[in-house]
């Protein structure tokens, strides 16, 4: 039980990268690097109480270096800014002012750029009271072309009596800029070799969506699900909605609204499951928005198990604000200023039925 951070490797620049386990004593440990402030392991016990692997990744820092990795991107675990998800021509216009950014998906920006805060090797302190560390990260102005320092810290922590993943960011910055951000683990709650995550049934407790182009830049329209074959408010098997996927989609990739704005205290987003093991993921968080993403675009990889990482090998549930929000003006504001820091709480609540 407690904290422990020990050398894990360093960069092609040399630079040192280290690895923290989290462990609450009850079977439920987390391991976290300061390389890109990233979930590289997540340990829940099934209904047998036995622990297994419950996200995608890989256990050598090499792993995450290949040329294979870079060239497919797919985030595994990495906490991602300035601005996590998409803006649409990687641009938007500030106080009358247009802010061109480094573009990383065609014309448009994803998850903050293609040096964002994924690339950078985080400060990680343990905490002093809690089962956790303190990752801190300086934007500077201009990085990726958006305006302003900003200073981030994120701190995640093990519950030490419940098997719960919380994870609470805070930015400031010292003038008017947009942030928002999210981590991006794959979960997958089976173990072993050959998995996917086909048996899994999810629910998204939200009965909107923000409908989006084939580039996944929303259109600016808020639009129920009820009816439609994107609605989760109920149960669904993650293997039905893969294998009928909505048109022009693979499988899930989606923005739904939880609310019209920011939360004071974590609400009920999603639930995944998974019946041959038992084990349940609640995700509960203070943004407006989640995107669920089941995989469709990721590459052929190998795990740390030697499992084989596919598409629909783990589905993102990332809390978020919504996509393209700079240059949506009916979405929740992500505009901060400097006497307004930007403050979330996301978390990822374990069980086995």
């Amino acid at each position: 039980m407690g904290v422990e951070v020990r050398h894990w490797g360093r960069l092609d620049d040399g630079r040192p990268v280290q690895l923290a386990t989290l462990s609450n004593g009850r079977g439920f440990e987390a391991k976290i690097s300061d390389f890109g402030a990233r979930i590289v392991s997540i340990l829940a016990p099934d209904r047998d109480g036995i622990p297994g692997e419950t996200v995608l990744g890989f256990a050598a820092l090499e792993d995450y270096l290949t040329d294979a990795y870079r060239a497919a991107g797919p985030y595994f675990g990495a906490t991602v800014g300035r601005y996590a998800n998409r803006i649409g021509g990687a641009r938007f216009t500030l106080d009358g002012k247009e802010y061109r950014l480094a573009a990383n998906e065609g014309t448009n920006q994803l998850h903050g750029g293609p040096v964002g805060f994924n690339q950078a090797v985080w400060t990680m302190t343990p905490l002093v009271g809690e089962i956790g560390v303190r990752l801190i990260h300086h934007s500077p102005d201009g990085d990726q072309g958006f305006p302003g320092t900003v200073s981030v810290s994120l701190e995640v922590v093990v519950a030490s009596d419940a098997n719960t993943l919380i994870l609470r960011y805070c930015a400031t910055t010292d003038r008017p800029t947009h942030i928002n951000l999210t981590t991006h683990p794959y979960f997958n709650l089976a173990t072993g070799v050959e998995r996917t995550i086909h048996e899994h049934e999810v629910t998204v407790l939200a009965d909107h969506y923000t409908p989006a182009d084939d580039a996944c830049i929303p259109m600016g329209d808020i639009v129920t699900v009820l009816g439609g074959p994107l609605n989760l408010t109920a149960p669904r098997s993650l293997g039905a909605i893969i294998d009928r996927p909505a048109p022009g989609m693979r499988g899930l990739n989606h923005n739904y609204v939880l609310g019209d704005q920011s939360a004071d205290t974590p609400r009920h987003a999603a639930t995944l499951s998974h019946a041959a093991t038992g084990r349940r993921l609640e995700v509960w968080t203070t943004e407006p928005g989640l995107q669920v993403y089941s995989g469709g675009y990721l590459p052929e990889l190998q795990g740390r198990n030697g499992e084989q990482i596919t598409p629909s090998a783990g589905v993102c549930l990332e809390t978020q604000h919504f996509p393209d929000s700079p240059n949506q003006p009916n979405f929740p504001t992500t505009r901060r200023e400097p006497d307004t820091p930007y403050r979330s709480q996301t978390e990822l609540r374990y069980s086995a039925d």
